[in-house]
């Protein structure tokens, strides 16, 4: 196991003139030795691009690649020492459960004695016991992908081990199941896990330490809570929560802050970060926003164009001028109608200020 440290760039393009060239916009980050992280972002945003390169299979067109120190940036993926685990099962049909578990090993020379405690190990953390004497290719895809999960934690010895959305082909009722199932391994085997997947709650629910990117830029490392809390950048903000953050249009003048044309008080300490930044992006949560009494400080009118009983709680939709804000309230609380014009606090401590997409508080 190792410190995986990257400094790169990569385009897929000869001669990359502009950001749009790149696949990964230079980057500059690392993975402790034993931590869980996922990489986190929508189709096409570089994910797999940095996992390949991590892996060796992609050299990067700039930079570099560190292990423990060592530079492995022209090294093959058996160089590295890394278990990548792919979106579909690779294994071999015709030799049996153990025998697919075992083959890492058996390939590595290490003893008959360790490969058979090894994969009775690996095996029973996957719930794979029972199967150990069955051939491969009898089984379902969802058993198959846990043999490719087994196989690539088998080894003791790797950098990382380096998952590619695999859970792809797993019964949408399993996958919770096996999330906790690799959560657990984590624990146990203490290996660096690196977790690709377009799916929030697979990345916040695995992961210690969550990569969001967008467009091959990495916007934010954070914890589930820091994301969800404070989000660095705007894009964070709206993929991050079900629904995403409302984002209002507002502007700093003349000593008054506004939302829609309506003057808001902030609270001291926002007021003071962000007093003359002019134009500026409102970004709160649909969880921190309330349904308060007319003209409550912080509180603007809106007039209400959907009610949603989600069964736990009730989403509003609502327009104010071009954007659309949501509100999640609580199952007991007074729910309005269409139509109805009401107040919605949207200043608290856990509004969030943004200037060109960027945080500012």
């Amino acid at each position: 196991m190792a410190r995986l440290e990257l400094d790169l760039a990569h385009s897929y393009k000869a001669n990359p003139q502009s950001d749009e060239d790149y696949a990964l916009l230079p980057l500059k980050m690392c993975f402790d030795d034993g931590g869980a992280y996922a990489l986190l972002g929508p189709s096409g945003c570089g994910k797999t691009t940095l996992l390949n390169i991590i892996s060796g299979l992609i050299r990067p067109s700039q930079g570099s690649v560190h292990f423990g120190g060592t530079e492995v940036t022209a090294k093959t993926p058996q160089a590295r020492n890394i278990a990548q685990v792919f979106q579909f099962p690779v294994i071999y049909d015709t030799m049996t459960v153990a025998g697919n578990l075992a083959f890492p090993l058996r390939n590595r020379g290490v003893a008959p004695a360790q490969i058979r405690q090894r994969v009775g190990q690996i095996a029973e953390m996957l719930e794979l016991s029972g199967q150990l004497d069955c051939l491969a290719s009898g089984l379902a895809a969802d058993a198959k992908q846990k043999i490719s999960l087994g196989r690539g934690l088998v080894r003791s010895d790797v950098s990382a081990v380096l998952f590619d959305e695999p859970l792809t082909v797993i019964d949408p009722h399993l996958k919770w199941k096996l999330r906790r199932t690799l959560k657990q391994i984590h624990r146990e085997l203490k290996l660096t896990f690196i977790y690709v997947t377009h799916d929030q709650v697979e990345a916040l629910t695995f992961a210690e330490q969550i990569v969001v990117m967008t467009r091959g830029r990495v916007v934010q490392v954070g914890s589930a809570d820091a994301l969800f809390e404070r989000p660095k950048h705007a894009f964070v903000g709206h993929f991050i929560g079900s629904p995403g953050m409302n984002f209002l249009p507002a502007q700093w003048r003349d000593g008054n802050f506004q939302v829609n044309g309506i003057g808001l008080t902030l609270p001291p300490e926002q007021s003071q970060k962000i007093l003359n930044a002019g134009e500026v992006t409102l970004g709160i949560r649909p969880e921190y926003i309330t349904l308060v009494e007319h003209d409550t400080p912080g509180a603007i009118p809106v007039t209400v164009s959907q009610v949603l009983d989600i069964g736990a709680y009730w989403l509003i939709n609502s327009f104010l001028d071009n954007s659309v804000l949501r509100a999640r309230l609580s199952g007991n609380s007074p729910v309005p109608q269409v139509g109805d014009t009401v107040w919605l606090k949207v200043i608290s401590e856990h509004t969030c200020y943004y200037k060109n997409e960027e945080l500012l508080i």
